[in-house]
């Protein structure tokens, strides 16, 4: 059968509770769109189309999310299948994961079909999603345009109707800047909503494991589906609503405090006109629905430790990858056997002393103090995800301080992986020029439920959903 293009997960996942159509249907269908526009945007890196078959064939009809398909980014681990973490280095190794990640275990769980995965660059470690191994994955609404990064596969392929829901990961604001790039819902969780794993090493400090859709209805019940913990963990956030998640949507969240900062500092990459102005876009329309909306924000947010401190972290946790890699694969790498980005971030962590990483991390520690602080008076935070619409492919490379540039531009994402609060990215507007521009809304530790109710909202007003790129499946 022909799925509709407007059908997000929630809609597939009906028509199979009602004998509308088969689970071995929607990956076929699922299939032809990746074939149809996958060579355009380059977001599929292993297609995994026999076992997905197998596993349609196999699902049973109890899951939320039963014979949907769906795509995993190639840093989680899928069992039997590559997993070269977007690496040349390790894909010449030929490194095959030997169990799921335990976020692709859940989205199985919940009855999803994995038919595939999608690019990243190496180790996650860059705003764009372009490898030695993986190439160029480019936007489906300007294909001169990037996807974003790290999860710019997933948002390419969400946005181009591959499938409804991929999965990614967001360490510093790598699913909510590809969704914001690619006129898409992309939710950081609070961290320890969705484990990362039964003991596994968080390297990343603060990296939350996620979904990047096309409707709010379907960012709300996948986080339903695959929340929860896992032995080893530190403990998490309050439990969801007892309805779910899922069901804030549509539901009136009430009058909330609304701070809106529109602006950066002076030490990072300032907020273009257009971007400026979707946000405070936003904001007007927050207010007309009853919300109180006031220029506010948190001052420790721009202070310039926010970011020095945060990729002093993250420069030690690139060294503890490879590391782990060399105990791995018996071989040390050569500044010619990584991309340019990790071995800058390589040598950059291998130069951090114990005092340094300390002194670091004791400024986030006072950080997520003064931000909570902040989220007594307010109840979300209304800003840019990024300061300018998406870049062309090839950014930051082409730029004589492009390693520097490359991390000076989360100065709206990076703070709530420090804090660990959840934040949004929904579509704001288009550009003249067809480049798409999203906006971030953060809230206090634990409060999903504002978010989705919220987001939902914005949804209302601007019904995205139905607006399809250039490169789109139908």
């Amino acid at each position: 059968m022909t799925v509709p293009d407007t059908m997000d997960a929630v809609a597939q996942a009906d028509l199979v509770r009602r004998g509308e159509a088969s689970p071995r249907e929607l990956v076929e269908a699922a299939i032809e769109r990746i074939e149809a526009t996958d060579p355009q945007v380059n977001a599929v890196t292993h297609r995994r189309y026999e076992q997905a078959f197998a596993e349609a064939d196999g699902v049973r009809g109890d899951g939320p999310f039963a014979g949907v398909p769906t795509l995993v980014k190639a840093l989680n681990d899928s069992r039997g299948d590559p997993a070269n973490l977007g690496s040349a280095w390790v894909a010449r190794h030929g490194r095959v994961a030997r169990e799921d990640a335990l976020i692709n275990r859940r989205l199985r769980e919940a009855g999803f079909v994995v038919v595939g995965q999608t690019s990243t660059p190496e180790f996650g470690l860059v705003s764009v999603s372009e490898s030695h191994v993986h190439g160029v994955t480019r936007n489906p609404w300007r294909t001169d345009l990037t996807s974003g990064g790290s999860s710019g596969g997933a948002s390419a392929a969400v946005a181009a109707g591959m499938v409804p829901v991929a999965q990614g990961g967001d360490g510093g604001g790598s699913i909510r800047m590809p969704a914001a790039f690619c006129h898409l819902i992309g939710l950081k969780p609070s961290v320890g909503r969705v484990s990362a794993g039964p003991g596994r090493p968080d390297r990343w400090g603060h990296s939350v494991p996620a979904v990047v859709t096309r409707t709010v209805r379907d960012t709300a019940a996948v986080l339903d589906a695959v929340s929860g913990g896992a032995p080893g963990d530190r403990g998490g956030p309050a439990p969801l609503p007892p309805d779910g998640l899922a069901s804030t949507v549509g539901r009136d969240p009430g009058r909330l405090r609304i701070g809106v900062l529109a602006h950066a500092p002076d030490h990072a990459p300032q907020v273009v006109r257009p971007v400026r102005e979707a946000v405070l876009d936003t904001a007007r329309i927050l207010e007309r629905l009853g919300h109180e909306v006031e220029d506010a924000h948190p001052e420790s947010m721009l202070d310039p430790m926010c970011l020095a401190a945060f990729f002093d972290a993250l420069s030690v946790t690139a060294v503890q990858t490879v590391e782990a890699l060399i105990a791995e694969l018996g071989e040390q790498p050569g500044p010619d056997d990584l991309d340019a980005v990790t071995w800058f971030w390589v040598r950059r962590g291998r130069e951090i002393t114990g005092v340094e990483l300390a002194d670091a991390l004791a400024w986030q520690g006072r950080l997520r103090a003064d931000m909570a602080n902040w989220w007594q008076d307010f109840d979300l935070l209304l800003s840019p995800v990024f300061a300018t619409p998406p870049k062309p492919v090839g950014w930051p490379w082409e730029e004589a301080d492009g390693l520097q540039r490359s991390v000076d531009v989360l100065t709206f994402t990076a703070p709530f992986n420090t804090t660990g609060q959840p934040a949004i990215a929904v579509p704001a507007t288009l550009t003249e020029s067809g480049e798409p521009i999203g906006i971030q809304l953060a809230a206090a530790y634990g409060r999903e439920d504002l978010l989705v109710a919220v987001a939902a909202q914005l949804e209302a007003e601007r019904p995205w959903a139905a607006l399809r790129p250039p490169v789109f499946a139908y």
